[in-house]
């Protein structure tokens, strides 16, 4: 399989790094990106042909990812009309740019995917949700998925209008993750403890709490229950939380993000 990234920023570096290592068989990675520095050093550290013009690099490849910023991408996509082909499939990870304005540029007998990685991919733990539009068969979805699990766990999603809220979540997420962590940390250093070790319990917490959620069969709820002991120090705090509206808070803030998404779709 060919595969030709249009960008070649962090996400875009994630996926190549991914593939690169996992590399089976025949497996041609390109890269166009206008930067030169980017271009070197994707050379130097994957061993991949590079290209300043994106137009050059998508002649005969299988996959054309596009991976560059949403507001640059109308510039991208009519560079790229006139030179991508009918069975080429075209993967885009740029958040709120719908299929709809991704046919209409490029064409409608394009095959096309929606991807929503998440910043945990930069580390091959990512989770990322995807959206195949009508063209797609199934060995589109196979190669998609093949190329996104590259940087971690896939997920396929019935309705576009829901990429908004995978964005919300999982693409949005990891700050709401860091937040809490910060949050943590804080409280510990101001109730005494050294903040380098506050910052390191709340650190590995968070690290050790996702991996048993990962790991385990078991709801968050059920895990969340297990640990609160009744008449104990956990639940001591959980009580506070749920007082405070804890849950109405998150569902706030993944709604405002979903809204925002979608105003940013346009």
């Amino acid at each position: 399989m060919n595969i030709t990234f249009i960008g070649g920023g962090n996400m875009a570096t994630a996926l190549v790094s991914g593939l690169h290592k996992a590399r089976p068989g025949r497996l041609e990675l390109r890269v166009a990106d206008p930067s030169e520095e980017a271009r070197k050093q994707m050379m130097r550290e994957y061993d991949v042909e590079t290209f300043r013009d994106g137009r050059e690099a998508v002649r005969g490849a299988d996959v054309v990812v596009l991976a560059v910023k949403p507001q640059i991408m109308p510039s991208v996509l009519e560079g790229l009309a006139e030179v991508i082909e009918g069975g080429q499939l075209v993967l885009s990870i740029a958040a709120g740019t719908t299929i709809a304005e991704l046919e209409s540029a490029l064409g409608a007998e394009h095959p096309v995917v929606r991807a929503m990685p998440n910043t945990p991919a930069l580390i091959g733990r990512g989770i990322c949700g995807l959206y195949a539009s009508e063209n797609c068969r199934p060995h589109h979805r196979e190669q998609a998925e093949r190329i996104m699990r590259a940087a971690g766990d896939t997920m396929w999603i019935g309705d576009e209008a829901l990429m908004d809220v995978v964005t919300a979540l999982s693409g949005s997420g990891p700050a709401y993750f860091f937040l809490l962590t910060e949050a943590l940390a804080k409280a510990g250093a101001e109730l005494g403890l050294d903040e380098e070790d506050a910052l390191r319990l709340a650190a590995r917490t968070a690290e050790g709490a996702g991996a048993m959620l990962s790991d385990s069969e078991e709801s968050a709820a059920t895990l969340r229950q297990r640990v609160t002991s009744p008449g104990g120090t956990t639940e001591a705090g959980v009580e506070v939380l749920e007082a405070r509206g804890f849950h109405d808070l998150i569902r706030e803030a993944v709604e405002a993000a979903t809204r925002r998404g979608r105003e940013l779709a346009g």
